[in-house]
């Protein structure tokens, strides 16, 4: 400001006045522009991951005929929309075609799509797709990640920035990660059951800054979180099969890690105040007493009748049956990394898990503030919302938390909407957002003692998370995407 007032004191004091209020008008946009910024929702579940907005006056009421301000009709895909500036993104898939779409905010008109390259088809389960990794923007570039290809980037007019082929991967059900952004670092969970990774790019170029193997872990559909302490440097937090892993976001190096984790982990992690919560669910994991499995060496000791170190599916022992997807690497034998994987898997118990940041090595015994072990969602990630934990698992069933303590707040069932939960909950303007597979979409006062204000009904499958931006609710189903806006009079 210096250079400013000696530049000022020469000039007449018209001039002067003019340039103060020139200066000032541009910090106002300036502030402005970084007001509009702070409503983007560039991300899974917006600015940080956090699933939060601050817009205001939001419907409560909504559907197909009611505060709708328009509809758009798309191929199916399960990838949220992400908003910056009058831009929403997402992708989607038609026959075997995988497709990038940039459309209009205020008409819903798309304005152009983008075809990505395809010469693998992945397996997936039928409630995956190919196209359910979100996108994530910097509000000038779009950045898209299909598991049948890799990495592709866009600038806002459709041009092609670069690409960056990765894979094929060993994943049975299809991939769910979606990539995110720290400054010019685009970073990607590539979690499978033989070979997964984690690779940061830079988004400028497309080519790798470092990648890291993460042996210790199996096929995971988690996207991560970003931790920046008051002081030293960015930290990458992933959650994984059995473990919540964090790596020095500028140069990969694996810094701290807590185990006890579950089996195919989908949560965001949530990042506040110095803690980390993350969610991990998966089937027979909810026993209060795992059972006891001998190690790959007493099996070996007992039934490796050739003495190949390992174990033929007609050397197994009688009581243990494999899964067709714990051979993990498909090759007909069970060996050391098949077996053990196995035994933590049958022994894993699931849990919502509050963990202190910071620490280096295995921190499990000393940073886990709490662990919280009942009605546990599958896929959808908790969200923290005015001082509230919120998990939504299937069947309806909606549980407040202290975050501070883990202690239950509330937990009740959904008034007819027991059904199965793909889309994370999302909160803005005091409300939170809850959206069923088969599209009834319960608004919650967001409170402990949590009530349900209304639920709407869209009358199709909705598997992609609403996004919350600039007063507006933006809802994907199978075959639309909605804004839905409060109209005049409501």
């Amino acid at each position: 400001m210096t250079g400013f007032w000696n530049f000022a004191a020469g000039r007449g004091n018209k001039e002067v006045s003019t340039l103060v209020i020139n200066s000032t008008l541009a910090l106002l946009l300036l502030s402005a522009g970084h007001l509009a910024l702070a409503e983007d929702w560039p991300q899974f579940r917006g600015a940080r991951g956090t699933g939060i907005s601050t817009s205001k006056k939001l419907p409560v009421q909504f559907g197909p005929e009611t505060n709708v301000v328009w509809q758009t009709k798309l191929p199916p895909g399960h990838s949220s929309p992400v908003l910056a500036g009058n831009s929403i993104f997402l992708t989607g898939f038609e026959g075997k075609k995988l497709l990038t779409f940039r459309l209009d905010r205020s008409s819903g008109k798309i304005l152009w799509q983008r075809e990505a390259p395809r010469d693998r088809f992945e397996p997936y389960q039928q409630t995956n797709t190919p196209a359910s990794p979100t996108p994530v923007t910097d509000g000038r570039h779009v950045y898209v990640f299909f598991g049948d290809f890799g990495l592709l980037a866009y600038d806002l007019e459709g041009t092609e920035l670069w690409r960056l082929p990765l894979g094929p991967f060993n994943n049975a059900n299809g991939h769910g990660s979606s990539p995110i952004l720290a400054g010019n670092t685009l970073a990607l969970i590539c979690d499978q059951d033989t070979g997964s990774y984690l690779i940061a790019v830079d988004k400028r170029t497309g080519k790798p800054l470092w990648k890291v193997d993460r042996p210790e872990v199996a096929r995971g559909y988690a996207t991560p979180g970003v931790f920046k302490p008051k002081k030293g440097p960015g930290e990458l937090i992933v959650p994984g099969a059995f473990q919540l892993i964090a790596y020095a976001l500028e140069t990969g190096e694996k810094l701290w890690w807590v185990t006890g984790m579950a089996w195919q982990l989908k949560s965001v992690p949530l990042i506040h105040d110095g803690l980390i919560f993350v969610n991990g669910w998966e089937i027979g994991g909810d026993t209060e007493s795992p059972p006891e499995i001998a190690s790959f060496e007493q099996a070996l000791e007992k039934q490796d009748i050739n003495g190949d170190g390992k174990l033929s599916k007609t050397e197994l022992p009688a009581d243990v049956k494999f899964g067709a997807d714990e051979d993990l690497d498909h090759d007909g034998v069970i060996d050391a990394r098949d077996w053990n994987f196995r035994r933590t898997r049958r022994t894993a118990q699931n849990s919502l898990v509050a963990v202190r940041q910071g620490g280096l090595g295995d921190v499990t015994q000393t940073h886990v503030v709490w662990r919280h072990r009942k009605a546990l969602p599958n896929v959808p990630s908790p969200l923290l919302y005015r001082d509230v934990l919120y998990l939504v698992k299937d069947g309806g069933i909606v549980t407040t938390l202290n975050p501070k303590t883990g202690e239950v707040l509330k937990q009740a069932r959904l008034p007819n909407a027991a059904e199965r939960f793909w889309a994370s909950p999302v909160a803005g303007d005091g409300r939170v957002y809850l959206a069923s597979e088969g599209g009834k979409i319960s608004v919650l006062k967001a409170t402990g003692n949590w009530e349900v204000l209304s639920l709407n009904e869209l009358g199709d499958e909705c598997f992609a998370t609403p996004a919350i931006a600039h007063g507006k609710i933006y809802l994907r189903t199978r075959s639309r995407l909605y804004c839905f806006g409060l109209r005049p009079g409501t």
